[in-house]
């Protein structure tokens, strides 16, 4: 089903919840989408019974309806638009993901082009931002830099914050996925001393990329087309992934009407979170510390030691209850990688694998259903193509850039939106008198 032809999540006439509290009952009705579980509408629970819903983590609760990504974590399943993630990865581009996350169609040849080309023009940033960058003090993490400069867009284009005006929200989006790989590389040569490398418009998005965090003025740098290739094809498997904690954020701070910049400062701000977005850089200091293939064995035995502080890192999902169809992919660009690059990473992706073919076979993790995640092999990959562990979360950032911006712009055109409010437990003490100062024991 396309996705002009997926119909919003409507109340199934047939199909109710019924609650019983206090003896009172309640009718709720339930929802159905496209596909996936049905949802029960609570939003009357409070007004029929007193009473709201308690959920943690909001584990077992929609504070939406999307027609973007669709996951099915028991299945193993991850679809943009429809379409799944494997395909787009192998056949597709980032730029034209991007555009098929924000339009909802992959596009025509003419469509695409033109899309290319307002990327492409969009990508160099207000010269007064590089005065701004040398506020920060030199060894800031690149992730600070990116939370602060990021914001300060909109304080250099205001005819893009009216989030009312259909035309400049476009203006917005395209801005933030042009511009967010020229910030993300101003953070890392700020990071390590170099001049900023502007973009050439002669080259595709993630080339441009490259050359604008390795080239230096001194000598040409030639992109290499596997690495150029492969950080594509990361951007892709990373560019949405449904509710997660940073997207909530996004939708969050946009439900009270903040520009989009804004909106997205905050996504980078809890994508920076280690449980978030530095599950790679994690997985790759697993590995290091396991170092040798003869040393699996004994780093399974302590992941299976309740009274062991080692944990199995990169391994299981909190979506996922089978194996993540973007690690399969990312096992494949691994090796692509390492191979054309000739690193001496490759000990670690010896290491990576062993422990993938023993965790498979081993009856307590696939009890446990702890598959390899995206993470397990995207952090030995991405320092082989020359990236610090500093900058991992901020590649993670350029890439689900253009998903929390499809995420923001469906937000603020559904009609059903309001601003979010969770409701809390108090467990607090309950109402009593202020003492006066001289009489509290």
């Amino acid at each position: 089903m396309n996705a002009k032809d997926a119909a919003p999540a409507k109340a199934d006439t047939d199909k109710s919840a019924t609650l019983s509290v206090g003896g009172r009952q309640t009718q709720m009705p339930i929802r159905s989408g496209t596909v996936g579980p049905d949802v029960i509408d609570v939003g009357r629970l409070y007004r029929d019974t007193g009473c709201f819903t308690y959920d943690p983590g909001f584990t077992s609760t929609a504070n939406c309806s999307s027609k973007i990504t669709y996951i099915d974590g028991d299945k193993g399943v991850l679809l943009y638009r429809g379409y799944p993630i494997d395909q787009l990865a192998e056949s597709s581009n980032f730029v034209e993901v991007c555009y098929l996350l924000l339009y909802g169609e992959l596009p025509t040849r003419p469509q695409r082009e033109s899309f290319v080309t307002t990327i492409t023009r969009h990508t160099m940033v207000h010269e007064q931002m590089t005065r701004f960058f040398s506020g920060f003090r030199r060894d800031a993490h690149p992730m600070a830099v990116m939370c602060g400069s990021v914001g300060a867009l909109s304080a250099f284009y205001h005819d893009s914050t009216d989030i009312n005006d259909p035309h400049q929200r476009v203006v917005a989006s395209h801005r933030l996925v042009a511009k967010m790989p020229t910030l993300a590389a101003m953070a890392y040569k700020y990071s390590v001393g170099q001049p900023f490398i502007y973009p050439r418009n002669d080259l595709d998005y993630t080339s441009n990329f490259l050359q604008m965090c390795f080239a230096v003025p001194c000598e040409p740098y030639i992109v290499n087309p596997v690495v150029s290739k492969a950080l594509d094809r990361i951007l892709i498997l990373h560019a949405d992934h449904e509710q997660n904690a940073s997207t909530s954020t996004v939708r969050l701070a946009g439900s009270s009407g903040a520009n989009p910049f804004a909106c997205i400062a905050a996504g980078i701000a809890c994508l920076w979170g280690p449980a978030h977005g530095g599950a790679n850089e994690a997985a790759l200091k697993m590995l290091e510390e396991i170092g040798t293939v003869d040393r699996v064995p004994e780093y399974v035995k302590k992941a299976k030691d309740k009274n062991s502080e080692f944990r199995l890192m990169g391994f299981g999902h909190r979506v996922y209850k089978n194996y993540d169809p973007r690690a399969k992919v990312m096992q494949q660009t691994c090796h692509e990688v390492l191979d054309a690059l000739g690193v001496k990473d490759q000990q670690l992706l010896k290491v990576a694998m062993e422990l993938e073919r023993i965790a498979l076979q081993d009856d307590y993790f696939v009890e446990k259903k702890l598959y390899p995640n995206i993470d397990f092999y995207s952090g030995i990959t991405l320092r082989a193509m020359g990236f610090p562990t500093s900058m991992f979360t901020v590649l993670f950032a350029v890439a689900r850039t253009v998903g929390w911006v499809s995420q923001w712009k469906e937000m603020i055109e559904d009609p059903e939106q309001k601003i979010g409010r969770p409701r809390q437990l108090y467990i607090g003490a309950s109402e009593r008198p202020y003492v006066p100062v001289e009489r509290r024991g």
